[in-house]
C-alpha cells in the first residue's frame, strides 16, 4: 500500500464521523474537557491536510521507499502543517503525541498501539461504542482511548486479516486471526455484532513466565511447583483444566522451561500462543481455517495424526475442543508419554466428563471404552482458576485412575480445599506412584522425598 493510500484509507474513516477540513472546530476543541477528543479532532485536520498533501505530489507510488522513509516523511509534513497553523498543536510537547497518533492510524494499529507495547496488559477490547478496555492484573478497567467510529475500527480489523489471507465481511462476519508478533485476534461485525464491530485482542509476554515467577506472584507455593517439576521429570501426562483467562497457556509454558532439552516436542495449537523459547527442539504447528474461498481447512486432528510421524518425545496440545481429543489420547498410550493438553472446565471431575464427551465426537465410541482410555492416558488433572483479586492461581491437583468397580475413570484429590476455600489450600493425599518412586531412588527418587518434605502430606 502506497503512503498516499494508506492516508487515504484513515481520511474516510475519519469523514464518516469525525471533524472535515472545512470544519473551524480548533477553537472549540480547545475548551473540550476530554483531551483525547481534541487530540483526535485535531489529528483528523492535520491527517487531511497530509492527505492533500500527497494527493497533489506527483510521487503516487512510492516505488523503493522503506517504511521507515514513509513515516520521516509523514512527520516532516505535520511539522510543516503545524508550523503554518500553530493552533492545531499549541503546545512543542504535544506535537509528538499528535504525530505518533497519526502514524500509529496510517502506518499501526491505531489508538491502541501504545498498548500492544505495554507487557502489563494482557487483553485490550474494543467495544462497539468504540470505546477501549484492558485487562491489567486480571482487571477489566476502562482507558481515556476512543475509535472515531465503527468504521476506523472496521479498517483496522482489515488491516489485520489484510496480510494472512482471511476476509470478514458480511457474509463472513467473525474471523481470528493472529498478528506477527504472537497475539491473538478475534473480530466479529454486523450483522452477528448488533451495535457495531467488536475487536478483541489477547496479549502475549515477550518471555515465557517460569514456575518460580508464578510462585512469586503468589499463583501457588514452592510444594505444588515441587511436585509440577515431579511430574515433569516422571513422564507424567498432564492436562491443565479451567475456565477462560484462568492462567492454562502461562502454566503450559512454565511447564515446558522443565523439559529435557534432548527431547524432542511437538506443538499442535488452534493458534499458536505457546512459546518454547528456551527449548532447541521444538516443533510447531498451527491449524489453518478455510481461506476466503471457504477451502483449505487444516484440523488440529489432521496435525496430531501427523505429528505421531514426525518422530515426537512428547506432544503438546494447546487445547482439545473437539473429535482431536481421542486422537491425543491415543498418542498418550502410545509410547508419548510425558505429554500436556488444555480444556475449558471449572473442575477435574467436569474435565473427565468433557474429555469423554468430546471424544465422541470423533464417533460412536462406547463410554466406557473412552473412560478406560482416559484413564490410562490422563496422569493428573491441573485445575486453574482466576480469584476475585485477579490473581491466577491453582486451586486443585487430582490424580486420574481407572474405577474397576465400574468401568469408569475416577478422580483423587491430591491437593486442594475440601471446604472450597482458596486460601486455605494443602495436600491431601500422596499419589499413588509415590512409593514405588521412593523405592527405585535414583535422582527421582530423592526429588519425590524432598517434595513429600515440602508438601507435609499426611500419610
Amino acid at each position: 500500500m502506497s503512503l498516499a493510500d494508506r492516508v487515504a484509507e484513515v481520511h474516510t474513516c475519519a469523514k464518516a464521523g469525525g471533524c472535515h477540513s472545512a470544519c473551524t472546530c480548533h477553537s472549540d476543541c480547545a475548551t473540550v474537557k476530554d483531551k483525547a477528543l481534541t487530540y483526535a479532532c485535531h489529528a483528523d485536520e492535520v491527517r487531511q491536510l497530509v492527505h492533500q498533501t500527497l494527493a497533489q505530489s506527483q510521487d503516487r507510488t512510492n516505488a523503493g521507499r522503506s517504511l521507515r522513509q514513509e513515516k520521516n516523511e509523514v512527520r516532516a509534513l505535520v511539522r510543516t502543517i503545524i508550523e503554518q497553523r500553530p493552533w492545531l498543536c499549541p503546545r512543542s510537547s504535544e506535537f509528538d503525541m499528535l504525530v505518533n497518533r497519526i502514524i500509529d492510524d496510517m502506518f499501526g494499529m491505531g489508538p491502541i498501539e501504545g498498548l500492544l507495547a505495554d507487557e502489563s496488559i494482557t487483553e485490550i477490547m474494543v467495544n462497539p461504542s468504540c470505546k477501549v478496555f484492558i485487562e491489567r492484573e486480571g482487571t477489566i478497567e476502562e482507558t481515556p482511548l476512543t475509535f472515531t467510529n465503527h468504521e476506523e475500527v472496521r479498517a483496522l480489523i482489515d488491516r489485520i486479516v489484510g496480510p494472512i489471507a482471511r476476509r470478514i465481511d458480511e457474509s463472513v462476519p467473525m474471523v481470528d486471526a493472529r498478528l506477527a508478533c504472537g497475539h491473538r485476534v478475534h473480530a466479529i461485525i454486523p450483522p452477528l455484532a448488533i451495535d457495531g464491530p467488536v475487536l478483541t485482542i489477547r496479549k502475549f509476554r515477550s518471555t515465557v513466565m517460569t514456575l518460580d515467577e508464578m510462585v512469586a506472584n503468589g499463583s501457588f507455593d514452592r510444594s505444588v511447583s515441587c511436585f509440577l517439576k515431579l511430574l515433569i521429570h516422571l513422564r507424567t501426562n498432564i492436562a491443565v483444566s479451567g475456565g477462560t483467562g484462568s492462567g492454562k497457556t502461562t502454566l503450559l509454558n512454565a511447564l515446558s522451561c522443565c523439559i529435557d532439552r534432548e527431547e524432542r516436542i511437538v506443538t499442535i495449537e488452534d493458534s499458536a500462543e505457546l512459546r518454547f523459547l528456551k527449548h532447541p527442539h521444538v516443533i510447531r504447528l498451527e491449524a489453518r481455517s478455510n481461506n476466503a474461498e471457504g477451502h483449505g481447512r487444516i484440523a488440529i486432528r489432521t496435525l496430531v495424526t501427523n505429528a505421531l510421524r514426525m518422530r515426537p518425545d512428547r506432544i503438546i496440545v494447546g487445547e482439545c475442543r473437539g473429535a482431536e481429543t481421542i486422537d491425543m489420547l491415543q498418542a498418550m498410550n502410545t509410547g508419548h508419554d510425558g505429554s500436556l493438553t488444555t480444556l475449558h472446565a471449572n473442575t477435574p471431575a467436569d474435565a473427565v466428563m468433557r474429555l469423554t464427551t468430546m471424544a465422541r465426537f470423533s464417533g460412536e465410541l462406547p463410554v466406557d471404552v473412552i473412560e478406560a482410555q482416559i484413564a490410562s492416558a490422563i496422569g493428573c488433572i491441573v485445575q486453574t482458576t482466576r480469584l476475585r483479586d485477579g490473581r491466577r492461581a491453582i486451586i486443585e491437583i487430582d490424580e486420574v485412575g481407572h474405577d474397576r468397580s465400574r468401568c469408569g475413570v475416577q478422580t483423587r484429590m491430591l491437593y486442594g480445599s475440601k471446604e472450597g476455600d482458596y486460601k486455605r489450600m494443602s495436600w491431601v493425599h500422596l499419589p499413588s506412584w509415590f512409593d514405588a518412586v521412593v523405592r527405585d531412588g535414583g535422582v527421582l527418587g530423592q526429588e519425590a522425598e524432598s517434595w513429600k518434605s515440602i508438601a507435609c502430606v499426611p500419610s
